[in-house]
């Protein structure tokens, strides 16, 4: 596991993220020590017990493909299906993995589709993904051209995900790192930063969007994918318990309160480029995701509300410059 980071270490070491070192190398140490989730050791074995197999196919451009069926023999198919389903929920995807489609609840692809078009190309970018999952859009980000894509999440579970996709596609320049926002020094360092589902669940969105100010450098391009809620630049919904269930639910801005608040940090040529409903096809449950879903979550006589009454969820994605 040591050797993820020291390839990450040695990956910025002559990079303008070369100042991270002076405390990146003492978190990680301290997640290794004192707060890998409780499962972790079980995951671990899954990752150790991976069958080894080396395939020229891969597509990541299109999808998040790897491998073909026909190079693992059927008993190896087996045992990588099972491995696959001890690291369930499976949220953020798809992927095919060696002819094993892992039909995640999102159809992570449709938002990638969606913000895509409006962004800078990312060929030769630093790339950062603030509250990456499972890392799907990691591999789409280096699909897309990027020189080095960083995602961090402190769900180890998805940590796990990545590094087992990453068996079979070691890039050298894709990186997973188990890190919270808050354990960010301002890097100042990224050409673009996306965070996509985060800031909702944030108690304190201004700071949060501070602290994505504070990773790109001059110039570099935030890619922001939130809840929001129709209103005008005074509104801001304050679910009083849960929102489609969620307990973590603290802030949904309207587009313009949204607006506001990137340009009171400090951000300039804020957009809108996307506005969508969320679908109960884009969001559900499935073979690798089995609990409750988005249909769980909203009026089943009403599905423009939520559960509890609120507006169902609306995503945007915003564009600015830091």
């Amino acid at each position: 596991m040591q050797h993820w980071f020291n390839d990450f270490y040695a990956a910025i070491a002559k990079s303008p993220l070369a100042h991270w070192l002076d405390t990146l190398p003492a978190q990680l140490t301290h997640w290794q020590k004192e707060t890998q989730h409780g499962e972790w050791s079980q995951w671990e074995k899954v990752l150790k017990n991976l069958p080894v197999v080396s395939s020229q196919h891969f597509d990541i451009q299109t999808k998040v493909e790897i491998g073909r069926g026909d190079e693992l023999a059927d008993g190896q198919k087996k045992q990588l299906e099972h491995l696959l389903k001890r690291l369930m929920p499976w949220r953020k995807g798809p992927f095919f993995l060696h002819g094993i489609h892992i039909d995640t609840e999102w159809r992570s692809d449709w938002k990638w589709d969606r913000l895509l078009p409006h962004i800078s190309p990312l060929h030769g970018r630093h790339v950062l993904d603030i509250g990456c999952g499972s890392g799907y859009h990691l591999w789409r980000m280096r699909g897309a051209g990027a020189q080095m894509v960083v995602g961090i999440d402190p769900s180890d579970l998805f940590l796990a995900q990545f590094q087992t996709i990453k068996h079979y596609l070691p890039d050298p320049n894709v990186h997973f790192l188990p890190l919270g926002v808050e354990q960010l020094p301002e890097l100042k360092a990224f050409d673009t930063v996306f965070s996509m589902g985060v800031l909702y669940h944030r108690r304190s969105p201004i700071d949060f969007l501070a602290q994505l100010k504070a990773q790109l450098r001059k110039g570099g391009e935030l890619v922001l994918e939130t809840l929001v809620v129709e209103g005008d630049v005074h509104t801001a919904l304050v679910p009083t318990d849960r929102y489609a269930k969620m307990r973590n639910v603290w802030y949904i801005p309207s587009c313009d309160a949204l607006k506001l608040w990137l340009e009171r940090v400090g951000f300039k040529n804020v957009r809108v480029v996307n506005k969508d409903v969320t679908s109960l096809d884009e969001q559900r449950s499935t073979e690798w995701m089995q609990t409750e879903s988005l249909k769980d979550f909203l009026d089943p006589n009403d599905i423009s509300k939520t559960i509890e009454g609120y507006p169902a969820p609306l995503r945007a994605i915003f564009i600015a410059e830091a």
